[in-house]
């Protein structure tokens, strides 16, 4: 038989957290559980696996122009821009302009 370690507390919290999202589909549950390891634990494995967890949930339920949307803000927001205008927004690829 194979000794396995005790969980740590961000492991105890990332089967809590795996468990509502795969056994019981409570997608908000979980997201909470995994933000908190990344509150709590940032530089646990547990902490880069809920941020996985996290985009996966994202992807599955957010819808794909919400999403564009949300980068293209962010992307204008945290880009500095250079003294000319603005860089003209790219339509979604696969989009027509």
């Amino acid at each position: 038989m194979r000794n396995t370690p005790p969980l740590t507390a961000s492991g105890r919290l990332y089967v809590e957290a795996y468990a509502k999202q795969y056994e019981e589909e409570d997608l908000h549950a979980a997201v909470l559980l995994y933000k908190t390891i990344v509150t709590e634990h940032p530089d646990s494995r547990d902490a880069v696996n809920s941020r996985s967890q996290i985009q996966n949930i994202i992807h599955g339920v957010v819808p794909a122009e919400v999403l564009y949307e949300a980068q293209l803000k962010l992307a204008e927001d945290y880009i500095p821009s250079r003294s000319g205008p603005a860089a003209p927004v790219l339509p979604e690829p696969g989009v027509p302009a």
